[in-house]
């Protein structure tokens, strides 16, 4: 009785264990499925609009056990790129185009030609120059000799801010805060200005209110920065607390990046990156035309060259196969938008099924 007893509570157990403890193999299958359909995007940090973008890529794209997009909290700009270039795990990164060829200048990370690659140019980031209301400064060149924070040491603002007023050849005193206390500071008049460089809205800009007494300084788009920004303008909608209702502040902005390593074709990497193209490129209108995506998507021009860099070339190639689909799409886009005066009508079903339709009257258009 005692050997039966002792058989049936040990069947018993293998038979616990068995249910609730799969085999070491099991485990190792379902470890090599999940990282065979994942990718990591390092982004910046909470304040910036590119880390909301990574999360959206993630929303959109990621498919549970089919395919996994894994945003990371990075520290922006530079950064990014050196966690793109050399850190293992990281697959994509978001950064700024003027970055990349300020490191292409340098060298200080090896040459990147080869190495870094990109896959679309998404939007752009505002240089935002907050200083107090009262305090008579009316252009960038009055903070000469002045104290102007350029946001933390480790974030990405720093490194464009710095390039913007070397260019600009305008001498400032550095110091390196959080936006939440140099906003303070420069409403106390401690120092004479803080710079954020972040896609609009940017969080720490929005949270200022009108009895702050702060104001935005305009950047001009002068000829020695024309090269790696493009113009840009914040208006009282994006601020309401820094613009006066119905004007705008000029400033400039630095194109924000899709970038990736090069892998070479036919690795387990470069596969993964692959399939994120196809299946990011075929849903473009959910980030673009979604509410529910930062406003900053309608910016995006996934087809526009960045001028020096080579495209990944799976991204090319789906571009070239689909160039027709999506120049229709954008007309179809702008064709609602004028006359309807909405951004995203309907559910996407709804959408797919009018562009369908718009698509198929254009042909039958250009035949007669």
């Amino acid at each position: 009785m005692v050997v039966a007893a002792f058989s049936i509570t040990t069947t018993y157990a293998q038979n616990t264990r068995n249910r609730w403890f799969p085999e070491k193999q099991s485990f190792g299958a379902l470890s090599e499925r999940a990282n065979a359909n994942a990718v990591t995007i390092v982004a910046g940090g909470p304040e910036g609009a590119s880390l909301s973008i990574a999360h959206d890529l993630s929303a959109v794209l990621d498919d549970g056990e089919e395919f996994r997009v894994l945003p990371l909290v990075g520290k922006g700009g530079g950064q990014n790129i050196r966690d793109v270039r050399f850190l293992k795990g990281v697959d994509l990164g978001i950064a700024q185009a003027n970055l990349l060829n300020a490191f292409r200048r340098s060298n200080e990370i090896g040459n990147l030609d080869g190495k870094i690659v990109y896959i679309a140019k998404l939007f752009g980031e505002e240089v935002h120059v907050a200083v107090r209301a009262s305090s008579g400064i009316r252009s960038l060149d009055q903070l000469a000799g002045k104290t102007v924070n350029l946001g933390r040491a480790s974030s990405g603002s720093p490194l464009s801010a710095r390039d913007v007023f070397s260019r600009l050849n305008i001498k400032i005193e550095e110091i390196n805060l959080e936006q939440p206390e140099a906003l303070e500071k420069v409403r106390t008049g401690q120092i004479a200005a803080s710079v954020l460089i972040s896609g609009k809205p940017a969080a720490p800009m929005t949270k200022v209110t009108a009895e702050q007494g702060l104001r935005l300084l305009p950047v001009p788009f002068a000829k020695s920065l024309q090269d790696d920004y493009l113009p840009g303008v914040l208006t009282s909608e994006d601020y309401p607390g820094l613009v006066r209702a119905g004007e705008d502040v000029e400033t400039i902005s630095a194109a924000s990046v899709l970038i990736a390593y090069n892998w070479p074709k036919g690795s387990e990497p470069y596969r993964r990156l692959e399939d994120f193209v196809g299946r990011f490129f075929s849903k473009l209108d959910a980030f673009t035309q979604s509410p529910y995506r930062h406003s900053k998507w309608r910016e995006a021009n996934f087809a526009a060259p960045l001028a020096g860099w080579a495209r990944f070339q799976p991204a090319e190639d789906w571009l070239a196969r689909n160039r027709e689909t999506l120049t229709a799409r954008r007309q179809f886009n702008e064709f609602l938008s004028s006359r309807l005066g909405v951004d995203a009508p309907g559910s996407e079903e709804e959408r797919e099924r009018l562009f369908n339709d718009f698509v198929k009257w254009s042909q039958e258009h250009e035949r007669r």
